[in-house]
């Protein structure tokens, strides 16, 4: 995404056709996700910056309808990372990057907690709230 000034004709051009709304309804849900998706297929070199602060609102629209609406499960966070883990379709080893590999099966297993740092690193992998490892 570019850095450049934001053109004000081009933005309402992207505002009238994207239509974005608090969202209420599924149909209403679905409509901003086929938004945000049609921005990030382009490469994000590509984006423009009208295109990247909609993409923006419409991530907020959409992250907080899906708190409200299709909240995440509370669960133990060994759990939780065990859950997401198959849900992103990933295995232990994928998490080396952040975890030592000693400390992997020991979380997963319950043995051992997730630190604070460990969290912040698992919740900008997964793009979710810290507190869902804690």
């Amino acid at each position: 995404m570019s850095t450049t000034l934001l053109n004000e004709r081009r933005y309402r051009e992207l505002l009238d056709v994207t239509l974005p709304v608090a969202i209420r309804t599924e149909e209403d849900y679905h409509r901003m996700l086929g938004a945000t998706a049609t921005i990030m297929e382009k490469p994000e070199d590509e984006i423009s910056e009208e295109e990247g602060r909609l993409l923006e609102m419409l991530s907020i629209l959409i992250d907080e309808y899906e708190n409200r609406v299709h909240p995440l499960p509370k669960a133990e966070p060994h759990k939780m990372l065990a859950y997401l883990l198959e849900e992103k379709d990933m295995k232990p080893s994928d998490l080396w990057t952040i975890l030592p590999k000693s400390r992997v099966s020991e979380i997963l297993s319950g043995k051992r907690s997730i630190s604070k740092a460990q969290a912040k690193q698992l919740a900008g992998l997964f793009r979710v709230p810290v507190d869902l490892f804690l």
